[in-house]
């Protein structure tokens, strides 16, 4: 569906509008994510790709949490841009399936031009998002020259005695990169990915050895706290409730057993693997 042309007229807003108090935002890597490989999917016309994002809105309306993005088809010419809305809410039905708790809070851009095509796109998803100001989020990838890699975001305002949704102006607003517990690891294995294939046993012992520096880290702050250093009573709570249950474990040979568990399944599995690709060679073998 086509937005509409390009509009040169640009003057003072006099007239009177709904008052935001300005929104801070924070971004989850799942949603950044989505958009670079959205951006590396894009085809060799494309300047920029654009989609819309999936969030949560906190206390008091002026705290968002942008937790996903999806891509959005749409092409922009000299002329005009062209967004295809019943992609985009078919896709949003889709994913109100899966987390019917996440609403559109606005949508995302690459690279760090803002024009009228961008105040038109703005313009319909702030009907989205309506009655609440829609977020942008422009990601510069950093591969063009002399343009550093960056996040920003912003809200708009209209401009003009008669506003047109071509005419607004972007105005930016805090954000923020938010990285929960189980996508703490996640990013730690991707910062230090090797550049050559690992075996599995080869990870195993790498997450093994972080995993024993760790306990060493716990059991020094212990035993400084057993021996009358300051300590803070709810971290000593927190270990308690997260490594007190599995002592006893431990103790009962709870970590071999589990191990030998996990070793005997991926035996079965690459037993069940080899026996497959002997059976279909067989098939291929006594087939007339």
């Amino acid at each position: 569906m086509t937005l509409g042309a390009p509009s040169s007229g640009v003057c003072l807003n006099l007239s009177s509008g709904p008052v935001y108090r300005t929104p801070s935002v924070t971004i989850h890597p799942a949603a950044l994510f989505s958009i670079l490989d959205h951006y590396l999917r894009r085809t060799d016309t494309q300047q920029r790709v654009i989609g819309t994002l999936l969030g949560t809105r906190g206390e008091g309306d002026d705290a968002v949490s942008v937790r996903g993005a999806f891509a959005v088809l749409h092409s922009e010419t000299s002329e005009q841009v062209a967004v295809d809305m019943d992609y985009h809410r078919a896709m949003f039905d889709l994913s109100q399936r899966v987390n019917p708790k996440e609403s559109i809070v606005g949508w995302y851009s690459t690279g760090s031009n803002l024009n009228t095509y961008s105040a038109l796109i703005q313009n319909f998803y702030s009907q989205e998002t309506a009655p609440y100001p829609a977020i942008h989020i422009a990601l510069n990838t950093g591969t063009e020259a002399g343009e550093e890699a960056g996040v920003k975001a912003y809200i708009s305002s209209p401009v003009g005695v008669f506003p047109k949704p071509e005419n607004a102006v972007f105005v930016p607003i805090p954000v923020t990169l938010r990285v929960n517990d189980a996508e703490r690891s996640g990013l730690h294995l991707l910062e230090n990915a090797p550049t050559s294939p690992v075996g599995e046993l080869a990870q195993l012992e790498s997450t093994l050895k972080d995993v024993l520096d760790m306990l060493d880290r716990v059991l020094a702050y212990a035993q400084e706290a057993a021996a009358g250093k300051p300590a803070d009573a709810a971290l000593g709570r927190y270990l308690m409730d997260a490594l007190g249950a599995g002592t006893e474990e431990l103790g009962k040979g709870g970590f071999t057993s589990s191990l030998q568990d996990t070793l005997m399944m991926s035996y079965l599995a690459n037993l069940v693997r080899a026996q497959a690709e002997v059976s279909a060679r067989l098939a291929l073998v006594t087939a007339p």
